[in-house]
């Protein structure tokens, strides 16, 4: 991927704010992280959309990042219809049904003690590495593991932004 500009960041820096938002929204659900990232518009260049991305991720508060999360679905149960969850939940596909079901399991635990899914950058994770990061991130305290939910937020919307910008659209 190239780091200048590309037809697809063109053509996002020319979309309508509505359209835009739409955009920025299939990417990451935080309102606020779009916001800011609408505000910087035109970037010339990749680089620049990816560093304005990075710091409106570091300046989210708890409810934002909240916000953003809930844009995700569990690891192991991608959206229905969703090509975006479907794809960057590939790694799951051939993972064995007790696999699945101690993922579900641990989901859940997660879920009760953080109040939020298990979050983690899943394109190019095989199914027993989610589940090793699961099994080691549930033990964190919740300062650290806030901090971790927001570097793999960081790193799937760059995955998705590339999406945007390369193919022109981040679904």
């Amino acid at each position: 991927m190239t780091s200048g500009t590309t037809p697809g960041l063109t053509r996002f820096n020319t979309l309508e704010e509505t359209a835009a938002t739409a955009e920025l929204h299939e990417v990451c659900a935080s309102s606020a992280w779009g916001s800011k990232l609408l505000a910087q518009r035109p970037f010339t260049t990749v680089d620049s959309l990816f560093a304005a991305s990075d710091a409106a991720m570091a300046e989210l508060n708890t409810a934002d990042l909240e916000e953003a999360m809930a844009g995700h679905p569990p690891i192991g149960r991608p959206k229905p219809g969703d090509p975006t969850s479907a794809r960057e939940q590939r790694g799951m596909a051939g993972a064995s049904e007790e696999l699945k079901n101690e993922l579900l399991e641990l989901n859940l635990a997660y879920q009760e003690k953080f109040g939020h899914v298990f979050l983690i950058c899943a394109t190019g994770a095989t199914a027993e590495f989610m589940l090793g990061q699961i099994k080691v991130r549930i033990e964190n305290e919740a300062e650290a593991e806030a901090e971790i939910v927001r570097a793999e937020l960081t790193k799937i919307n760059r995955i998705r932004l590339t999406r945007l910008v390369e193919e022109g659209s981040a679904a």
